[in-house]
């Protein structure tokens, strides 16, 4: 009852105040309404598109992007691995711990180019990570004098590296070093010689066996 009270109330105000039965008056707005949303659709995108106006979802779309998967290198150098630090961003984002490669593609926004640790990428880091340290001299894979502090810390960064990053190569060692006491292969039989406490059997066996004889007799008296 009291809804059909304000239905006709209702009428009479439209009237009153616009001078259109209700019935031309709600169709009046119904066109309105449908002109606006299709004007709306057909220039307003356009326009918000112009203006470099994009809705949430395609910003989304637009900058995460797939990374394409971990490439292997297999076993490269050091300057091989200084052309993975992010320059070319065709390329993927390498870094070495304890010689061992890693693809940190996914944290370029730490490693790459403008990055806290840029200066790490492309490189054998281990010993600034192990001594926190920004400095150039500390930029390699040379361990050698690190402190337990230091090795336990290079040992929680190589963890975290194992768990999130793929490996993907390692580095080339720079060779090593000639041993101690190179000098006493025989060049021309091509091996070393044997010796124990200092005495040279091989040179020892190759004594005729008359001087041996005559260090026996020289020893003590011959016995008839």
């Amino acid at each position: 009852m009291i809804a059909l009270e304000l239905w006709e109330l209702l009428k009479a105000a439209i009237t009153t105040y616009t001078g259109l039965s209700p019935a031309t008056f709600f169709t009046v707005t119904a066109l309105g309404l449908a002109i606006y949303y299709l004007a709306s659709g057909l220039f307003g995108s356009s326009s918000d598109r112009a203006g470099g106006y994009r809705r949430p979802g395609e910003l989304e779309k637009e900058e995460i992007e797939p990374l394409p998967p971990p490439i292997q290198v297999g076993e490269i150098t050091e300057e091989e691995l200084k052309l993975y630090d992010g320059s070319d961003p065709k390329k993927p984002l390498l870094m070495a711990i304890k010689s061992q490669i890693y693809d940190v593609s996914q944290s370029r926004m730490f490693y790459g180019p403008g990055g806290p640790y840029a200066l790490f990428a492309g490189r054998d880091a281990s010993r600034a990570l192990a001594k926190m340290s920004f400095e150039e001299k500390d930029l390699t894979g040379d361990i050698s004098g690190l402190g337990a502090f230091e090795l336990d810390a290079l040992r929680d960064w190589e963890y975290k590296f194992m768990s999130k990053y793929v490996k993907v190569g390692t580095v080339k060692s720079g060779g090593a070093s000639p041993p101690e006491g190179g000098d006493d292969v025989t060049r021309g039989g091509g091996g070393p010689s044997e010796t124990t406490n200092g005495v040279d059997h091989a040179a020892e066996e190759s004594q005729p066996e008359s001087s041996i004889d005559h260090e026996t007799s020289s020893g003590g008296e011959k016995k008839d």
